[in-house]
């Protein structure tokens, strides 16, 4: 869960409307041998952390009603290189998942990508050759809900019937301090 309205000053036109609050869990169980996850990678750069960053929290400079009363508790983001990197970082991790899994792009079914920004998710799609239709989209609807896109994501993919049994399905997610993840699956 995020709660993201907490943490960016409403007045920052060029950061408070790309987020939103969100809650999202998926829960998996056993199913048939050939379902279930194919392969994960995980990476982080802290170089990039303060691309997105909050300057105060955590144990180096605990958050005090003072310094949220001045609006240093607000996430600061540098948007065209937060961009620029996630474009890199995300088509290259989903390439490296897709080559260690032995799937090729044109077999996967559904993409469901972090609702970070569409520009992001048109252009690592375009990228990966994937058109927009092998896609969940949800950012128009719930912003960037930071760890809850991908369940709010997959949790739209099946209510709209996109996700099926069976289906292969790539993930990807990124996040602040820099760090990101992507997956292959049989859901």
């Amino acid at each position: 869960a995020d709660v993201n309205s907490r943490i960016v000053e409403p007045g920052d036109k060029g950061t408070a409307p790309l987020f939103g609050d969100g809650a999202g869990a998926v829960l998996m169980e056993a199913g048939n041998s050939d379902q279930g996850l194919l392969c994960c990678q995980l990476g982080a750069d802290g170089a990039g952390g303060g691309m997105r960053d909050r300057p105060v929290g955590g144990t180096s400079r605990p958050l005090t009603p003072e310094l949220v009363a001045s609006g240093q508790h607000y996430l600061k983001m540098d948007g065209r290189n937060v961009f620029k990197w996630a474009i890199q970082a995300v088509t290259e991790t989903i390439e490296l998942v897709l080559q260690k899994a032995q799937v090729d792009v044109a077999d996967v079914k559904l993409f469901v990508l972090h609702q970070a920004n569409i520009r992001i998710i048109q252009s690592t799609a375009k990228k990966l050759g994937v058109d927009m239709d092998r896609v969940v989209v949800t950012v128009q609807d719930h912003g960037n809900t930071s760890a809850a896109s991908i369940p709010l994501a997959l949790s739209v993919g099946v209510a709209n019937g996109q996700i099926q049994p069976g289906d292969l399905i790539v993930s990807e997610a990124i996040g602040g301090g820099l760090a990101w993840g992507a997956v292959v699956l049989r859901w």
